[in-house]
């Protein structure tokens, strides 16, 4: 069973994020801090008695927004450590995906917070505490979606998936094989598939980062090659996805 610690500055948001923490039954204890100060406290204390101690903390369960240091400052400092816990990060922006996947987070889950949603980010931080690299496939790699086909429901590897284009309530799943529409909103799919490596690159489209063969600069305008599509990058996403890949690859 899990040991959690979850921050956040403000109290309600903290004691309903621990009030459905403390009823999964994947969850031994869930400790609250109001601040990254608390956190980073508490965070030593497990730190210092290890993996196997009293103090020990399996995940941290972060706020973004907070006075003085940032959840994305906490999580730096524990990629800093050899056995830190697992990160996922509890926020109502939608707007730091790239820097959560850069920090490697387990998951990023949207305010308000459902509790289905957080059940999926609690089942695959169990996932990855109790699987062994000898024993256990990787806690995503199977993962599927199901599509309608002529009154036949396929089920996709997300892995297979290059890239996501908004249709409404509705997203296209574009696949080396071809297309599928499934009624899922595209901040549905990502804030779901964040932490599998899908990034936002405009208001239209996601995009697997791993699928990502050039970025283009022309003019102003930026762009990436997909397979051989080409797709328009925001202003706002074009710094942040250049930084992303230039660190992926080492650069």
């Amino acid at each position: 069973m899990l040991r959690v610690l979850a921050v956040d500055d403000e109290a309600p948001a903290l004691g309903e994020l621990l009030y459905l923490l403390r009823a999964d039954p994947r969850v031994r204890t869930a400790e609250g801090a109001g601040d990254a100060n608390a956190a980073l406290r508490r965070i030593g204390r497990a730190l210092e008695t290890g993996p196997d101690g009293e103090e020990a903390i399996d995940v941290v369960f972060l706020d973004i927004h907070m006075p003085g240091l940032t959840g994305l400052d906490v999580a730096r400092l524990l990629a800093g450590f050899a056995r830190p816990p697992l990160v996922v990060f509890v926020t109502a922006h939608e707007g730091f995906a790239l820097q959560a996947f850069d920090l490697k987070a387990v998951d990023y889950v949207l305010k308000p917070v459902r509790r289905e949603r957080l059940a999926e980010a609690v089942r695959r931080v169990h996932d990855l505490v109790h699987a062994t690299a000898a024993t256990a496939p990787a806690p995503t790699a199977a993962e599927q979606i199901p599509v309608e086909l002529g009154g036949v429901t396929r089920f996709v590897p997300v892995d297979d998936i290059a890239y996501v284009e908004a249709h409404g309530d509705y997203a296209r799943l574009h696949t080396d094989h071809g297309s599928h529409l499934v009624r899922i909103p595209l901040s549905t799919l990502e804030e779901r598939w964040a932490a599998r490596g899908f990034v936002r690159i405009h208001r239209s489209h996601l995009v697997a980062l791993a699928r990502i063969d050039e970025l283009r600069l022309d003019g102003g305008a930026t762009s990436v090659r997909v397979g051989e599509v080409d797709l328009a990058v925001s202003r706002r996403h074009a710094r942040p996805l250049r930084d992303l890949l230039m660190r992926r690859a080492g650069g």
